[in-house]
This record gives C-alpha cells, sequence and structure tokens, in this order.
C-alpha cells in the first residue's frame, strides 16, 4: 500500500510517496497547491495521506485528499504505540512528535535520541519501553550568531558557510565561529553521553537542516558509531502514523 507523507513548515512543504516503510519520491514544495496534490495522486495513487503542518490553512488540501485518499490530520493523540508522557502534549511542536514516531518506527527494539539541527536544536528521547518524556529546546547555528551580534555593542554579524568546517579562534570573526559551532557539537555530545548513562545502545538520529554539517563534524565524536543521519525522519514518522 502506498502512502502520502506531507510536513508543511514556515517557509516550504516537504512530501515524500512510501511504499510501506520505503520512500519511492520524495519532493519540495515553495507552496504546495491542489495542482501539485493531484499530480502526485495521479501518478503514484496513494491509498493513505496524512498532513503535519504549522500553518492552519490548508482546508483546500485536506478537502482534496479526503476525496481521493483515506486522510488523516496528524496530531499528538496519534502514537504509534509510544507512550506520550508529555505535560503540555497540545504545546509539543508536531515535527518533533512525528521525528519521535520516525526513530520508533525505525528502531522498534532500541532507545533513541533525536536530535533535529533546525532554526532551533531540539533533543528527543524516546527509551527502550517506549516511553517519551519529553526532551530541550536550544537555538540553532544561525540563531546563535544572530544573538552574538544584537546582544553586544560591537561584535560583528557571521555570514556562515558550512563547507568552512570549524576553524581555530585566531581573530574575532573565527572566535565567533569557532564559539558557536564547537560550542554546538559540545552541547550534541553531553545530551547523547547523559542518555547513554540513562539507555544502553542508545541510537542517535540526527535531521534538520543542518544535520550534514553537524553529522560531519561528529564523525570524529567517541559518539560517532552509534550517529545516524536521516533527512526523512519527520516524514518516516508520519508514515509511521497511518501504518496499518
Amino acid at each position: 500500500m502506498r502512502r502520502l507523507s506531507i510536513d508543511i513548515g514556515n517557509s516550504s512543504a516537504k512530501v515524500a510517496v512510501f511504499a510501506n516503510k520505503e520512500i519511492v519520491h520524495h519532493q519540495r514544495f515553495n507552496k504546495l497547491g491542489i495542482i501539485d496534490l493531484a499530480q502526485l495522486i495521479e501518478k503514484f495513487s496513494p491509498a493513505k495521506s496524512i498532513i503535519s503542518s504549522v500553518n492552519q490553512e490548508i482546508a483546500p488540501l485536506e478537502v482534496f485528499l479526503k476525496k481521493h485518499t483515506e486522510y488523516t490530520r496528524f496530531s499528538t493523540l496519534l502514537t504509534n504505540g509510544v507512550q506520550n508522557k508529555y505535560k503540555t502534549p497540545v504545546t509539543l511542536g508536531l515535527d518533533r512528535w512525528a521525528a519521535v514516531l520516525g526513530a520508533n518506527g525505525l528502531y522498534p527494539a532500541s532507545a533513541s535520541l533525536v536530535v533535529d539541527a533546525g532554526t532551533c536544536i531540539t533533543y528527543d528521547a524516546l527509551s527502550r519501553s517506549k516511553e517519551y518524556f519529553g526532551g530541550s529546546i536550544s537555538p540553532g547555528i544561525k540563531m546563535r550568531f544572530k544573538a552574538v551580534h544584537e546582544f553586544t555593542g560591537r561584535l560583528p554579524l557571521v555570514e556562515w558557510d558550512e563547507s568552512e568546517g570549524i576553524t581555530e579562534g585566531t581573530d574575532t570573526l573565527s572566535a565567533i565561529k569557532n564559539g558557536v559551532l564547537q560550542g554546538i557539537i559540545n552541547e550534541i555530545e553531553g545530551f547523547i553521553a547523559l542518555n547513554n548513562k540513562k539507555e544502553s545502545a542508545l541510537r542517535v538520529i540526527i535531521t534538520g537542516g543542518d544535520a550534514n554539517f553537524l553529522y560531519k563534524q561528529l564523525q570524529n565524536s567517541i559518539f560517532a558509531p552509534q550517529i545516524i543521519k536521516d533527512p526523512y525522519l519527520v516524514l518516516k514518522g508520519l508514515n509511521e502514523a497511518i501504518a496499518d
């Protein structure tokens, strides 16, 4: 059975067509419309569909999907066997919850730590007994560079290119880069170490817009063998939410 997963964020929409757990098509749209959905449904004939959206103005898309598929709107009420013990599930970000479901679907016998490196960096832990209590939210890379500039009198705004890597802080610009980037690497390693104490054989899955850079930097970490990069983790979680 083919299923259509749609993740609508603030700046774009990510779409994946699944055959069971396998992605057979992936696409990004600046703005997803009815014509786009019609083309996807005509080409792939998904039986089920699901949308996770930070934008509530998705009614036309939902009406169309209800006509052509078995449609579900994603929410934290969809658990797929995971026990959600978050104290305020209404305020839990849908992308965080979808990533947790994705981790559970990929590694159902393991404890997982999901690191989603986007505008903010979120850390979400799932125990081996499938219990989710929450995690942590910290500023992302660009947010940290901006904060250093805006909350000081003379420090410049650093234009960062991930191809530069992490260099020694031999001048003001490189010192800011080193402080922000090495600080984030140390932070991630710290969260991995903390969760390793709680759960053995921990799987660490890194996703999000800055995942490529951070994954590359973490290859020299003592935790490298247990770190997996998965850019489609949220979409996989949405697929898990409507799996039979």
